[in-house]
């Protein structure tokens, strides 16, 4: 837990005393459920070995299996990302949180969605929700604010949720439909209770006020009245004057009409009924007696006389009604007819609260997809670069190749106005292109991306070009950028598309350390070892990505080498394991579905009954074996579909694994299969805790627990309440809630790590032989990451060979585990640090701490060139808080200031509630104000 501290928080804010907790800041909060370590593949590098397949039956069956051949390393490219890309990032980061701090408040909103489209490209969704919120925060018209709290909801994909409706409001205003259509800007109560979370008012006393109000005798004697065929409705002539200029003009006027009291009114197309709910409404100032067919006649009067109260009031009152998609379906045509801006903000909303469902749905993209549609919307207020924005990237994820995406792209497109906004709209049109096979257009969409400012849509025109035949002009022109500007990594892993043999492999290696979370080189490299017979290096080449970075694609590519070698279970796992990321993956280049695949693995490996599967499964969390535990919970799941426990277990393992998307999926299907009320709400709190609201995963807990004391409700009562700087009267209650958690019924595998959080608890609270005792217990029931709390105790008792030894063990029993390597380096010295170090960035480069500490032995030993460049490899692939902080402050020592104000900025991006950065931002603005006056 990050705030138990199971790996301590970096402590104190000087430069050089680094902690390897503060690695990964954005893994600390949800993945802490299940512990802080990361785990590489299933197998090590060194148990792979090729073995020639028997030369007879055992062919035949490879052969079998594999009926597409093969994978061919021609057959394999980079995708091209749908996402704005910089060449440098951090002063990207920086900028754009300078124009968000000196904007005026109300351009704010479209700032923070700027930034959204810059976070998008990052691997952490939180940085994205956060943005989103602030954009919602600070929004001030309501089509903005319908929009972006429907967006809000997308992304919590609550449309997943069993019995929850897409007008469901969440107790905020900052997704409420309700405090969405209110205009106004009032960012400090966004995040206040709304309306619907409190007790409503008498809204049938007002209704019968209404009426009686209605059906009593007018205050006024009518003194004119209006004649419709044969009706005559008795009006107050100074009232009906009040609605309109026109009636004011007519009644007043010196006109005809102003000398007479009766009117004919019969050749004005207005009905008798509309007529005199104008009467009443010309009276009162109130609609809610009125049948909805009346108030669209009264919506259509209002546009035609001019009468804009009335037309206010029905806006306003058909908005009021809107809560259902068929009401929507209904008035959304009336409202854009007639203009009406707030009863085509709640249809809208209504549509965009149904989102993804409402991409297929051809009634409501007719209202979106042609220009004409969009013109529309724009007459009524309601088209903007941010409503196209959320549809089209739903529209993207639903199906990039579809017509639906191309036409809201082109929309997107033509709302663009800001350069970014052409960048993206124009980037997004050329990667759809692209993966439609119109290579022409996407070349065209491309280029107007880069005419527009983003030059990394130069990698898809040289794709696009490739793609037409002419590949010596495609590498021309990523050699082009290569010499124009700071090299990155996917610029190297684009030019080594075009060229051949060892300066292929040249640029694909230089890809690699430039940014190692590129997957391409390393599948390349895969398949063409595989291609040279040399299979077992196949395998350990891929398995070097899989060990930080788990994808479908890499785990399908192993999958195929392992039937190669007839390695079947191994082959079963990753198939299994890939199917729970993406249940619909097509294996073999897209020709075989993974499920038919499993089929026809089944019969060539052990059957395991469901005993089987548990006794497994805790073999492999024992030996923090995630790829194998996701393999084994999909095989129970394959049996028991509806088992809520296995759910939650699959989410964990795939936050263990840094696959938000995939867990967050799983944590709802094990809310949908609940079986009681109380486990119910246990999995909504945790949903709720791991979006970000706290309070309210703290109130789902504490529910739970009113209704049956359980494991899992104290569990997530504890680790919500310790989100936060516990105190001695906090940490004694997270210890009670703890102890509360063991006593209740659960398995070795929960108790094992609620064992492991209460001793993280009891080591802040200095208690260290309870919590030496807590880790023993937990490691008596296979909780092997035990080991590294145990070796934290050993470490603050002063025996640190003690120490060291227990880390030794967990890293034989966890095999390559880069968060044990990581750990153990605490606990010797320099040199033996320095080789736990990089075998742990070797295994898992995306974690930052080991670039910290080597930088700041650089720092020590006075070569800050040297510390500096350290630090700039890894920001160059993960722009990390702690890394720009630390590159901040190590600028801020050698007096460069202009790159510690820049790198503060970048952090600050990041997290703008950085105390840290904030005091350092500050003293070095100071500085470099006075070196420039």
């Amino acid at each position: 837990m990050r705030s138990l501290k199971i790996m301590d928080g970096c402590k104190g804010t000087q430069v050089f005393a680094i902690n390897p907790s503060g690695t990964t800041p954005t893994n600390g909060g949800v993945g802490d459920k299940v512990g802080h370590s990361r785990v590489n593949s299933v197998r090590s590098r060194s148990n792979w070995s090729f073995q020639a397949p028997n030369p007879t039956g055992n062919n035949a069956l490879v052969e079998s299996l594999l009926p597409y051949e093969l994978p061919s390393s021609d057959l394999l490219e980079p995708q091209i990302e749908p996402c704005l890309k910089t060449v440098d990032f951090v002063e990207a980061l920086a900028d754009v949180y300078c124009r968000i701090e000196n904007c005026p408040q109300f351009e704010k909103s479209k700032m923070y969605v700027e930034q959204c489209a810059i976070f998008r490209g990052m691997s952490d969704p939180k940085l994205f929700r956060r943005s989103l919120r602030s954009a919602r925060q600070h929004a001030v018209d309501v089509h903005t604010k319908v929009v972006l709290a429907a967006w809000l909801r997308y992304e919590r994909r609550e449309d997943e949720l069993v019995g929850s409706s897409s007008m469901t409001c969440c107790g905020r205003n900052v997704e409420c439909p309700k405090a969405s259509l209110v205009a106004g800007y009032d960012p400090e109560s966004v995040y206040d209770s709304c309306c619907c979370s409190r007790s409503g008012g008498d809204v049938d006393g007002e209704t019968a006020d209404a009426d009686e109000e209605c059906s009593t005798s007018k205050e006024e004697e009518a003194d004119m009245s209006f004649y419709i065929g044969e009706d005559e409705i008795m009006c107050v002539r100074y009232k009906i004057a009040s609605l309109s200029t026109p009636f004011r003009t007519m009644l007043y006027g010196g006109f005809t009409e102003t000398r007479r009291q009766k009117i004919n009114f019969s050749q004005n197309g207005v009905s008798p009924e509309a007529m005199r709910a104008v009467e009443v409404f010309s009276r009162t100032g109130k609609l809610d007696s009125f049948e909805v067919r009346i108030v669209l006649d009264l919506l259509s009067f209002s546009n035609r006389f001019c009468c804009d109260e009335l037309k206010s009031a029905c806006d306003a009152h058909l908005a009021s009604l809107v809560c259902e998609l068929e009401d929507a379906m209904v008035l959304i045509d009336y409202g854009l007819e007639e203009t009406a801006y707030l009863l085509v903000a709640a249809c809208l909303q209504v549509f965009l609260r149904e989102l993804p469902n409402s991409v297929h749905n051809p009634n409501m993209m007719r209202l979106f997809c042609s220009s004409e549609a969009r013109q529309r919307l724009a007459m009524a207020g309601h088209s903007s670069f941010v409503l196209y924005y959320f549809l089209s990237q739903i529209a993207m994820e639903e199906d990039m190749k579809s017509n639906t995406t191309v036409m809201l792209l082109e929309r997107l497109g033509e709302c663009a106005t800001e350069s970014w906004e052409k960048q993206l709209a124009f980037h997004q049109l050329g990667v759809v292109m692209l993966e439609r096979q119109e290579y022409k257009d996407a070349q065209c969409w491309f280029e107007a991306a880069i005419e527009a400012g983003h030059v990394y849509s130069m990698v898809g025109v040289a794709r696009a070009k490739f793609k037409r035949g002419h590949k010596y002009v495609a590498y021309k022109q990523m050699n082009s950028l290569i010499s124009e500007y700071t090299p990155v990594g996917w610029m190297y892993q684009e030019r080594s598309l075009y060229s051949n043999g060892k300066e292929k492999m040249m640029d694909l290696n230089t890809a690699t350390q430039l940014d190692p979370t590129l997957s391409y080189p390393y599948k390349f490299r895969a398949v063409s070892l595989l291609e040279e017979n040399q299979i077992g290096s196949a395998i350990t080449e891929i398995n070097k990505i899989i060990s930080f970075k788990v994808t479908p694609d890499c785990l399908d590519l192993r999958a195929w080498f392992s039937i190669a070698i007839e390695d079947f279970e191994g082959a079963l796992r990753d198939v299994r394991a890939l199917l729970t990321l993406d249940p619909n993956y097509m294996m073999f280049h897209g020709k075989l579905h993974g499920d038919h695949l499993v089929e026809l693995l089944q019969p060539l490996v052990q059957q395991w009954s469901q005993a089987d599967c548990w006794m497994q499964l805790y073999d492999r969390w024992s030996s923090v074996d995630d790829i194998g535990s996701l393999a084994v919970v999909h095989h129970m799941l394959a049996n028991d579909p509806g088992k809520s426990l296995l759910r939650f277990r699959q989410s964990l393992l795939l936050l263990r694994l840094n696959c938000q998307k995939s867990a967050m999926h799983s944590l709802r299907l094990a809310r949908n299969h609940s079986t009681s009320e109380h486990e119910r709400l246990v999995y909504e709190g945790w949903i709720l805790y791991d979006t970000g609201h706290r309070e309210e995963a703290l109130a789902k807990a504490e529910e739970s627990i009113s209704l049956q004391r359980s494991f899992e409700a104290f569990f997530l009562k504890a680790y919500a309440l310790a989100d936060s700087n516990l105190d001695s009267e906090s940490s004694t209650y997270v210890i009670q809630l703890l102890e509360e958690a063991l006593r209740c019924p659960s398995d070795g595998l929960r108790k094992g790590q609620a064992l492991n959080n209460l001793g993280s608890v009891y080591v802040d609270s200095e208690k260290l032989d309870l919590a030496a005792d807590c880790y023993t217990n937990a490691l008596n029931i296979k909780h092997t990451r035990a080991h590294q709390g145990l070796a934290r105790v050993y470490h603050l008792k002063n025996q640190r060979k003690a120490a060291y030894d227990e880390m030794t063990k967990l890293i034989e029993k966890a095999r390559n585990n880069a968060s044990a390597y990581e750990k153990r380096s605490e606990y010797c010295d320099r040199d033996m640090a320095k080789n736990d170090l990089s075998m742990a960035t070797q295994l898992d480069p995306l974690r930052t701490y080991p670039y910290r500490y080597r930088a700041a032995v650089l720092m020590d030993d006075h070569k800050e060139a040297e510390a500096i460049e350290e630090l700039s490899k890894a920001i160059a692939f993960k722009p990390d808080l702690q890394l720009l902080h630390l590159r901040a402050a190590f600028h801020e020592s050698m007096s460069d200031f202009v790159s510690t104000v820049r790198d503060c900025e970048a952090a600050l991006c990041l997290d703008p509630n950085h105390a840290d950065t904030h005091e350092l931002y500050g003293k070095a603005r100071e500085r470099l104000n006075e070196q420039q006056r």
